[in-house]
């Protein structure tokens, strides 16, 4: 049996509510201010859409609604902790939920001292990737300095208890970050593309050379396939269970890490000195890629897969 990977009406019709959502309200200046904090006015009304209640009790659409909204933002490289909202979505008690549901309460999820979002949380969830508790910062936040643009800090945790699903909520914060990574190495490499196209050396476009041109679609190949994984993921989670999707989510981050990572490197070769400085158009793409993909946890999805056969058809 193949798969259908197109979205549907409905998930098509997110994927541009949020990417019309995304060019009026969080446009390329909008992301470089935000380095270092969360602005919480922009991430209420993300609230608003009903993004941050995909696929929770408190509002509508499935896992491959979740994948539709992230395509779009993973493009704009939206600001905020989205893998760890819909990683709370799926443990959290109902009134933690809603408040989380609705942007007036932030998640910092992760294993401490360090924590993303920490400095800026109002809520933390403590994990190990397959235990979850719902714990309260012991002392005050060290905001912590980093080149990917999420303020994080430095904090230890004290658990109040242990929240329930944690391998579930697991398997849909891969799938969302997955396709987050995949969506934002797809526009950096567009803007490589154009810059390829427009930029000039001895007297042709450089992308007429096989050494850029290459490379550029080498990173098209892996982030289609990366983007691919993730709706496998999102459509099994939905047609199937959580159960079902899980191997298919670890090959997803994985996927999308290294495709990411993988489009960063070819984008700043091709951007030359332009790929590396602040100011210019690519350092603000490949820092959050940089970070997202660069985070731990790759050792769960790793054993998830050596111990499933994916089977794959054409």
């Amino acid at each position: 049996m193949s798969l259908d990977l197109e979205f549907d009406d409905g998930q098509q019709a997110v994927a541009e509510a949020v990417a019309a959502f995304c060019r009026e309200r969080c446009p390329d200046e909008e992301v470089r201010a935000s380095a270092g904090t969360l602005p919480r006015s922009l991430w209420r009304e993300l609230a608003d859409l009903g993004v941050l209640a995909l696929c929770t009790p408190q509002g509508d659409g499935g896992a491959l609604e979740w994948v539709a909204a992230l395509e779009s933002l993973g493009r704009f490289v939206f600001p905020g902790p989205l893998a760890a909202t819909a990683f709370a979505g799926q443990c959290l008690p109902d009134a933690e939920r809603a408040a989380v549901a609705s942007g007036e309460a932030v998640v910092s999820l992760g294993a401490p001292p360090l924590l993303a979002f920490a400095p800026v949380a109002d809520l933390f969830i403590e994990t190990d990737g397959t235990r979850a508790w719902l714990a309260r910062p012991q002392g005050e936040v060290a905001a912590v300095a980093t080149l990917g643009g999420e303020p994080w800090g430095r904090v230890g945790l004290v658990r109040d208890h242990e929240l329930p699903e944690a391998e579930r909520a697991s398997v849909l914060h891969d799938v969302v970050q997955a396709a987050y990574v995949a969506a934002a190495g797809e526009r950096l490499l567009e803007d490589a593309a154009e810059h390829a196209r427009t930029r000039r050396q001895f007297g042709k476009p450089i992308g007429e050379f096989q050494a850029v041109a290459h490379p550029l679609a080498d990173c098209r190949i892996a982030l289609t396939a990366a983007r691919s994984l993730a709706r496998t993921a999102a459509f099994h989670w939905d047609a199937n269970g959580w159960e079902a999707a899980a191997p298919w989510a670890g090959a997803a981050r994985l996927s999308g890490a290294r495709a990411g990572l993988h489009a960063l490197r070819t984008a700043h070769q091709v951007f030359g000195a332009l790929g590396i400085t602040l100011e210019g158009p690519a350092f603000h793409l490949s820092r959050r890629i940089r970070q997202l993909a660069s985070q731990p946890s790759a050792a769960a999805q790793r054993n998830v897969l050596a111990s499933l056969q994916l089977e794959v058809h054409p």
